[in-house]
């Protein structure tokens, strides 16, 4: 009795491998076999899904109604260029040419249970509303004029100032255009001279950043407010602090003169704007409605309003006399 030559698992697995190519080589990448029942019980249901609720209109005068668009078709075209939209519309009534009709008494195959929604025939309204489209669509819509602006050369930087060791937070100057101020987060307001840029004076009083600066137009005063939570009236004849104004509980980050009263304006990481009396350092108004940090104040002259911008991502708009918001 012979000896059955044993061979390796890996062996075996590639002769079956091999067996099986050979077999199906012929038929290798070539696709299955179209199913007619299949494929025309996909149709069926398609046409129906898609082109059930215009059907009827087909399956009434397929002839009549194909001439009739061809005929509208050819008169308006001959003297309105085609667009997108009348484009699209022919496409479908191509397509509604060529699509196939079942008769209710013998529906397709397989769709007897196939859920169906019939609609009724456009009526002359739906009709007047589409033509009205197409001619609106055939206007030619006014190209927008967009104003050119002027060109002027480009600036060029002329001087660069340094002086300060930290963040410059704000600036303001001299209403007669010989000086300008800066306040930095070194604590420090420096006074320049605005023709030679070369510094002229120094400030030191406050023990924080200073974060806003007001030159008085009618009086050689310098307003001055930092995250210390105070706000300083300098006299610039004798470069001193001859005034203070409390009431801040937390940084005062904006500061607005007013360009005809006697009031400065105060805003801060406390949610609240303060009208303060230049002269007698009073806390005229608490204008109270924001609800984060006033960043920014600004002053008129046609009316005592004052408008502030916040974190909240508000602005309002504030009435002096009555001491509330008018407008948000």
């Amino acid at each position: 009795m012979e000896d059955v030559q044993k061979h390796s698992v890996h062996t075996l697995v590639f002769r079956s491998l091999k067996r099986t190519h050979d077999m199906f080589l012929s038929d290798q990448a070539n696709p299955p076999p179209q199913d007619d029942t299949s494929e025309k019980f996909k149709m069926n249901v398609k046409t129906k899904d898609e082109y059930s609720l215009v059907m009827h209109l087909v399956k009434s005068n397929p002839q009549t109604y194909r001439h009739s668009t061809d005929g509208h078709r050819a008169s308006y075209h001959d003297q309105v260029p085609k667009s997108k939209e009348i484009k699209l519309q022919e496409l479908t009534y191509s397509g509604m040419d060529v699509m196939p009709v079942y008769d209710d008494d013998a529906p397709p195959p397989g769709v007897d249970d196939y859920p169906v929604m019939k609609a009724a025939p456009p009526s002359s309204t739906s009709q007047a509303v589409v033509l009205a489209g197409q001619q609106l669509a055939q206007v030619q819509r006014k190209q927008v004029a967009i104003p050119k602006p002027q060109w002027h050369p480009p600036w060029k930087l002329y001087r660069v100032i340094s002086g300060h060791t930290g963040w410059v937070r704000c600036l303001a100057v001299e209403p007669g255009n010989q000086w300008f101020c800066t306040g930095s987060n070194d604590r420090i307001i420096k006074i320049w001279d605005l023709a030679t840029g070369k510094l002229k004076l120094s400030l030191t009083g406050h023990i924080s950043g200073v974060r806003g600066l007001a030159v008085s137009p009618r009086q050689p005063y310098l307003f001055s407010c930092g995250e210390d939570k105070q706000v300083k009236c300098w006299d610039l004849e004798y470069n001193k602090v001859i005034r203070h104004y409390h009431g801040h509980l937390s940084g005062v980050y904006a500061l607005s003169l007013h360009p005809t009263i006697d009031i400065l304006v105060t805003g801060g990481r406390d949610a609240t704007t303060r009208v303060w009396d230049m002269r007698t350092k009073a806390n005229i108004h608490s204008l109270v409605g924001h609800t984060n940090t006033v960043a920014s104040v600004q002053t008129q002259s046609s009316e005592p309003q004052v408008l502030t911008g916040s974190h909240d991502c508000t602005i309002r708009l504030w009435d002096l006399v009555a001491g509330r918001s008018r407008v948000t």
